[in-house]
């Protein structure tokens, strides 16, 4: 979902689980921060907004959304903020030059999480601080299981790797065994749970489900007839969801902190 076309929308998406991100990061004045997987850069700006003697830098595989990201930059004149187009897993940061990592929904898709977490882990001056936002389960998560459920209908199918990427952090013993092996200490889980916002109305809604690779996957293996009546289905259950001030889903995240 995050696209130059769509990147207001995620931000607006998860504005509620925002809040308390930004509140857990909690950066200082003199802070250099890191933003894993920062997309379009609202986290990054943000950090930098509060790091007015320090810096901060996001890294991103897309090298779309890093030139939105840094066109805003420059729009709100932060001269302490840079975007960098790399993967965590392998890219050469600074050693020890960090004093804090965060990432809202960006390190749930590393091919191998041990070794990326490793490789931003030695970016960090020893008692730097790590935030992490990461969904907790798809059955905890109605924005992946109502608008699947709709689409899909009598059948049942079964939830491929890809689906499932998401939530790759949700174990919170399978996460702290990994941050441990990559040099954390002191894991701690907050629970987060918030409604995202899928739209301002239903057909707003529709689209943006539909850019969302699971609800692509299960359109594909129909024939058109059957494509329609999934359609169908998923608008109802998006007008179910209809507040009146957006559609909303409910979900659960957590906000994972650790030290270097």
């Amino acid at each position: 979902m995050n696209t130059i076309g769509d990147s207001d929308f995620y931000d607006a998406e998860v504005h509620r689980h925002n809040v308390h991100f930004r509140a857990a990061a909690a950066v200082r004045a003199r802070d250099r921060v890191l933003d894993i997987g920062c997309g379009a850069g609202q986290s990054t700006r943000e950090a930098a907004r509060a790091a007015v003697e320090g810096s901060a830098v996001g890294v991103d595989v897309s090298a779309a959304v890093l030139e939105r990201a840094r066109r805003l930059g420059r729009e709100e004149g932060l001269g302490n903020v840079a975007f960098q187009l790399g993967d965590a897993q392998t890219h050469p940061f600074p050693p020890a030059h960090f004093d804090l990592c965060i990432s809202r929904f960006g390190t749930m898709f590393f091919a191998d999480p041990v070794a990326a977490f490793t490789n931003v882990r030695r970016a960090l001056r020893p008692g730097a601080r790590l935030v992490v936002m990461a969904w907790q389960g798809a059955d905890r998560n109605e924005w992946f299981t109502a608008t699947r459920e709709a689409i899909a209908g009598s059948r049942t199918p079964t939830a491929s790797a890809s689906d499932l990427e998401p939530f790759s952090l949700a174990d919170p013993a399978g996460t702290r065994r990994m941050l441990t092996a990559a040099g954390f200490a002191g894991i701690a889980f907050a629970d987060i749970h918030e409604p995202v916002l899928y739209g301002p109305d239903p057909a707003a809604a529709c689209d943006a489900v539909l850019g969302l690779r699971h609800a692509r996957d299960l359109l594909a293996g129909l024939d058109a007839p059957s494509a329609e009546h999934a359609l169908d289905r998923l608008r109802g259950t998006l007008a179910g969801h209809d507040t009146g001030g957006g559609v909303y889903f409910d979900s659960r995240a957590w906000i994972v902190t650790a030290h270097a």
